[in-house]
């Protein structure tokens, strides 16, 4: 995770206006237009940004709205969205059959007779998400037997994985809600309003040893290394949260690993882990991992967009929580180049009365929510590239439209 970004796009000064406006409609028909470096990006499994000397080095650089983001040499397009739903099957859909029950079961697991662990358990697994990572997971788990057999089928041990999946997520966010202090999540009030901090703690101990159990119960050594390393991701990420970097390099280097090891690291195993349970070659395990860690990696991303573009209702949260919890996220990130006087508070977190007024205040001025998105949109285009190395099926092309939801998302 040693990446530095923080790149802006160079423009080709020689382009005529007429050119510049149709090179804009083209890009404006296809939201997930990237373009990178290629230099020594081979087999990494990641878009390669510039680094802060590189960007001091360019001479003509300009920034750019997200619809004419653009680079001189390489331009890698996904097609537009309405083309995309044309061709692509959806992902809900086509993953609603595995999940059936999904919750229903996950409850069955944390069967309790303690009066409020039940109604703990109950409020968080009514079945009312959308269940991103489980679906993802199933997809990925039918994609690979489709690779390596031909076979359409999840195994029971793949779908047990897609209910420790999630179990393991839902625990880092009742235990994250204790940490922040949150009072609202998925547009209700969180476990800790209600019940107070110490049982939310508990509760989220106890899914977290369900998973645990689960996760034994599956009977494949590597898969519960796999859980193992996400679970150890997850307390380290939130380390990494509590601190801040003063060299700007570090900072996103920082960034980038809180990003992966909070987020991105549980997609990227589980489906490492169903591909493992799916056929024995090595090369399908890196290519599922590296389309989960790829996509949540941009899930983040988007994320953090969206904590500066939609409203609390939208979000089901307060907005500028990241701010008020004295985080510099992407859009920040990129906003401290156009407006250096971030750095301080950063530094100091937002601690200051109007801190976070004009924190907000800059970030929205500058093109550090255009730079962020067009981050995951790099980060989109590499897990395309990595899942369009498994057989065609309609499971691989429904993770293909993924990365597009991922990037379109407004919730």
């Amino acid at each position: 995770m040693a990446l530095v970004w923080g790149w802006r796009v160079r423009c080709c000064y020689g382009l005529s206006a007429s050119r510049a406006r149709n090179r804009d409609l083209h890009l404006e028909r296809r939201p997930c237009s990237a373009a990178w470096r290629e230099e020594g990006n081979a087999g990494k499994g990641g878009p390669l940004p510039l680094n802060s000397a590189q960007i001091n080095n360019q001479k003509k650089i300009v920034w750019w709205s997200p619809s004419r983001l653009f680079h001189s040499t390489v331009r890698l397009t996904c097609c537009s969205k309405a083309s995309s739903e044309a061709k692509y099957p959806d992902p809900f859909r086509l993953g609603s059959r595995d999940l059936k029950n999904l919750y229903d079961d996950i409850k069955k697991e944390l069967l309790t007779t303690t009066k409020d662990l039940k109604e703990m358990c109950d409020y968080y697994f009514d079945g009312k998400g959308k269940a991103f990572r489980p679906m993802l997971v199933v997809l990925m788990a039918r994609a690979c037997n489709i690779h390596y057999n031909n076979c359409r089928e999840v195994h029971p041990a793949q779908r047990a994985v897609a209910a420790v999946t999630e179990m393991i997520h839902t625990a880092s966010l009742v235990h994250d809600d204790v940490i922040d202090g949150a009072d609202s999540r998925r547009g209700k009030q969180t476990v800790n309003e209600i019940w107070g901090e110490k049982k939310a703690v508990l509760v989220g101990d106890l899914i977290l040893s369900t998973a645990a159990v689960a996760m034994a119960r599956i009977g494949n050594n590597t898969v519960i290394s796999l859980f193992s390393k996400v679970i150890e991701d997850l307390v380290c990420g939130e380390f990494l949260q509590l601190g801040s970097k003063e060299n700007e390099n570090e900072r996103y280097s920082h960034y980038l690993e809180k990003t992966f090891k909070k987020t991105a690291s549980l997609i990227a195993n589980s489906c490492k882990a169903v591909s493992v349970l799916s056929c024995p070659d090595p090369a399908v395990h890196e290519i599922a991992y590296q389309y989960g860690k790829n996509v949540g990696i941009a899930f983040q991303l988007i994320d953090d967009v969206l904590d500066f573009t939609s409203c609390a209702d939208q979000l089901g949260k307060p907005t500028a929580a990241d701010l008020r919890l004295g985080l510099a996220t992407g859009p920040v990130l990129f906003a401290c180049q156009q407006f250096p006087e971030l750095n301080t508070m950063i530094m100091r977190r937002f601690t200051l009365p109007g801190d976070v007024e004009r924190a907000w205040q800059y970030v929205r001025q500058s093109d550090g929510v255009h730079q962020t998105t067009y981050l995951a949109q790099r980060y989109c285009s590499e897990a395309v590239k990595e899942i369009r190395k498994l057989q065609p099926s309609p499971e691989r092309d429904a993770l293909i439209h993924l990365t597009e939801i991922v990037l379109t998302r407004d919730k």
